[in-house]
């Protein structure tokens, strides 16, 4: 059995994010989405996902480039005045790792923000972090430990098969091969812990490489290679540009990914390659 799960990242991050998400639920492809409980848009992504009991929402916990739950005050070692995480993704890793009163107060932001997606009503279908912090040991154990207090079942692994996707992309072959060699001793980590701890998962994910540049062709390509199992494609779709966008993601082509999303090609090929669309609640 071949499954897809399609999800839109960043819910909430901007109103043309949000509007991107509702329509390509609606429209086409996309079956979940991963709601930042602290973004500026939270509220709107929120009454637009309870209009849509079909669209699946999750939590994307943001502890790195976003704004914090909790305040400055509470949090000091993780934001700076304003209440912004770190953009330095190592420097935050280290510090995660080495220092006891950084990992208290990132557990209590953690609880924070699945505090604040359960008080939204919306069912949890599942978890993942801002770019994928969660591959870090410290932030899985966490998130872990906290899920279990909101129902938990089911996180991303983002893990990306390097010869399905040099083969769909057909460019950047070296770097695919780092990161897909950098990255597999962490990949591996995650699967037998969320193993461990019964937690469902993706068997493997597209969009690791080529997010914020997906286009319906390249997942017409992809659809026609993926193995049995499980599947995720993830994105990041808006109808249209805005500050929050230009200022988070530069370079990437939402409006592409959202054309993409709802494209009468692709949906014809997850019919023809004979996919099953679901939600991570429904693995």
């Amino acid at each position: 059995m071949r499954k897809l799960i399609v999800t839109g990242d960043d819910f909430g991050l901007a109103v043309p994010v949000n509007e991107a998400i509702e329509e390509a639920h609606r429209r086409g492809i996309l079956t979940t989405a991963s709601l930042m409980v602290g973004a500026g848009a939270a509220a709107d992504a929120v009454e637009r996902a309870r209009r849509l009991p079909t669209l699946k929402v999750g939590l994307h916990l943001v502890l790195v480039e976003g704004r914090s739950v909790l305040s400055s005050r509470e949090i000091p070692d993780l934001v700076d005045s304003c209440g912004e995480f770190s953009t330095r993704l190592i420097g935050a890793g280290l510090n995660f790792f080495f220092r006891p009163g950084v990992r208290r107060q990132l557990e209590t932001e953690i609880r924070a923000q699945f505090e604040a997606f359960a008080k939204t009503g919306l069912p949890l279908d599942h978890v993942n972090a801002h770019n994928h912090m969660h591959l870090h040991p410290t932030v899985l154990g966490l998130l872990l430990k906290v899920g279990r207090d909101y129902g938990l079942k089911a996180v991303r692994v983002p893990y990306e098969p390097f010869l399905v996707s040099w083969r769909t992309a057909r460019q950047a072959l070296l770097k695919r091969l780092v990161m897909w060699v950098c990255l597999l001793p962490w990949m591996a980590l995650v699967k037998v812990r969320l193993r461990r701890a019964n937690i469902r998962s993706n068997d493997r994910v597209f969009g690791l490489y080529d997010s914020g540049h997906l286009h319906g062709e390249l997942i017409v390509r992809l659809l026609q290679q993926l193995p049995p199992g499980v599947t995720e494609i993830y994105c990041h779709p808006a109808t249209r540009r805005c500050a929050e966008l230009d200022r988070a993601m530069p370079d990437y082509q939402h409006e592409q990914e959202f054309k993409a999303l709802i494209s009468p090609a692709v949906r014809e090929a997850i019919v023809a390659c004979g996919f099953q669309r679901v939600a991570f609640s429904e693995l």
